[in-house]
Order: C-alpha cells, then structure tokens, then sequence
C-alpha cells in the first residue's frame, strides 16, 4: 500500500513540476529541447545525485559504497529501457495514426545517445581494470556534462512558446505567472518527488528480502526503478499533453546527468571496479542503446519498437536473478 501511495505522489508531484518547468523555461528564454535535455533533466536527477554522493562520500561501510556504484550503472540502465520502453506504450496508447512519431523533431535524440554512449562505455571500460590514477578521471566526467551542457543551450536556438501552456497550478487565474511562484512550484515540486522517492526506495529495499532477493539484487534491480520513477512520469505527463519532444529529451539529458555527474562521484571515492552483476548491467545498457540508435540508422523509429526497449529490462532481471 505504501509503494502506492509513494508512486501517486511523485506523479501528482510530477504534474506540479513539469508545469512549473515550462514557465521557468519561458522566463529563461530556453528553448524547448534545452528544457528537457537541461532544465527539467537537472531538476529530476539532483536526488538522485545527492543520494550518489552521500553514499560515496559520507557511507561507514562498503555496502554503502557499493549502493552509490549501483546507483550510478543502474539510473541509466533503467532510463535506457524502462523509460524508453514506457514512453513508446504511452505514444501507442495515444493512437493518433500509423505512428504519433510523424512530425516530431527527433534530430537531437541520436546525437544525445551517441554522446552519452561513447562516455558510458569509458565509464565501465574504467570498471574493469586498476591503476593508480583512476580516481581523478572523475574529474573528466564533470568536465564531459559542462561541455553536453554548453553544447544544448547553444544548439536550441528556438524558444520555448507559452501559447499553449497550462497556467500555473499556483497562479492559475494569471496568463503570465510570477517569478516567484514559478519558483515556489519548482522547488516545491522538487522537495516533494525527493521525499517521496526516497520512501519509495526505502519501501523497495523492505520488499527486496520479504522477496528473497539479495541486497545486490534489489539494489541493481528495483532501487532504480524508484529513482528514475520522476523521469519516467514526467515522460508519460509529457506525451499525454502531445509534447513528445520535451518527454523524450527529458530522458536523454537525464541519461547524460546520470552517465556523468554520479560516475565522476563514484570514480573519485570508491575503487570503483566492477563485479557480474555491475558488468551485466553496463552490457545491456549499451546494447539498448544501440538498439536505439538502429532504428534512428534505419528509420524505423516508431512506437511499437520504441516500447521494445524494456525488453531489454527483463533480460537484465533474469540474468542478475540467475548470477545471484
């Protein structure tokens, strides 16, 4: 029942963010991409990064360690197939025609995954082996984000419309909210999906041994699925107000925040070498997303495929479950 009411309200706190981001957007003067790939992707990846860093940083144990290693392979893992798995249910759900996709710009998306592909490989490249110097090329990840940052807030010259944008749920008899309420809703907003994430993790870290599942196994396996969760509803808000280029770049610059900032944390304050588990979890990432980028190579990115991603998921689970 808790893990219910947890995930009723980091949705119905999603809904207060992804509105209160489109004004803040617009108050920026951003383009629409930049929104999702920068401004709503920062704001929905911090928890996870603070948790990543307390973790690495502060933990008395190893377990704790380990818990930030798993969060920074198993954030991208599940934006890679959960998210863009979900994302293409809900544009069928949507039955606009042979493909919703139609229409949509989709430039951005495969330079994104290529972006964060080629740092992903490096970070578990990284995993595998020793050497005395390991730890400052953390620094080079915090480098690689700045650079994608720079890179997406020049390259989304187009700015954002208020023509149809829902008013502020805090102001919502003013055409043109405040700048000060939009940031109250913002960070509100923020507060409450932190909050309630965390429960949600604490919830799924109860079940994982009720369940009979290591601590390994819940961690890798159900712990991201509760820290991306945000990510995941702000895609499915997104896409059923038709706004598929904002779901989708929201997912792609989240993925970026995750392959860079925690991997940087984990690199600079743990050993940072990976076991089965770790490993299984940097392949299937990499293969879902060159999957992704198949379909981009051979235009045949459309919804049905898209849902395919999670796939990708349940051959993750079956094989962590079958090594543990």
């Amino acid at each position: 029942m808790a893990l219910l009411v947890c995930a009723v309200v980091i949705y119905l706190a999603c809904e207060l963010f992804v509105n209160a981001v489109e004004w803040l957007g617009v108050r920026l003067k951003m383009g629409t991409i930049a929104i999702g790939t920068v401004l709503a992707a920062i704001g929905t990846a911090l928890p996870e990064s603070v948790v990543t860093l307390v973790a690495v940083t502060m933990g008395k144990s190893v377990h704790s360690k380990d818990i930030g290693v798993g969060a920074a392979m198993g954030g991208p893992l599940a934006l890679a197939t959960i998210a863009y798995g979900v994302s293409g249910y809900m544009l069928l759900s949507k039955k606009r025609g042979p493909n919703p996709l139609k229409g949509v710009d989709l430039a951005q998306l495969p330079k994104d995954q290529k972006w964060f592909l080629s740092i992903f490989i490096f970070k578990v490249a990284l995993g595998l082996v020793a050497f005395t110097f390991k730890p400052w090329l953390g620094l080079l990840f915090f480098a690689a984000y700045v650079a994608y940052f720079i890179k997406e807030m020049r390259a989304d010259s187009e700015k954002h419309s208020d023509m149809d944008l829902e008013p502020l749920k805090l102001q919502p008899k003013r055409a043109v909210p405040s700048g000060l309420a939009v940031a109250v809703q913002t960070i509100g907003a923020l507060i409450v999906i932190f909050i309630s994430s965390q429960l949600f993790v604490g919830q799924l870290e109860w079940v994982g041994p009720k369940l009979g599942l290591s601590a390994t196994v819940t961690a890798l396996l159900l712990s991201p699925v509760a820290t991306e969760l945000p990510e995941i509803m702000n895609a499915i808000i997104w896409i059923r107000q038709g706004k598929v280029s904002l779901a989708l770049a929201n997912i792609s610059g989240a993925m970026m925040i995750q392959a860079t900032v925690p991997s940087g944390l984990g690199i600079l304050f743990t050993p940072w070498k990976f076991d089965g588990p770790l490993i299984l979890s940097g392949v299937v990432t990499i293969v879902s997303i060159l999957y992704l980028l198949l379909l981009f190579r051979i235009k045949k990115f459309e919804p049905y495929r898209l849902s395919a991603a999670g796939v990708f998921y349940g051959i993750f689970a079956v094989g962590l479950i079958l090594m543990n």
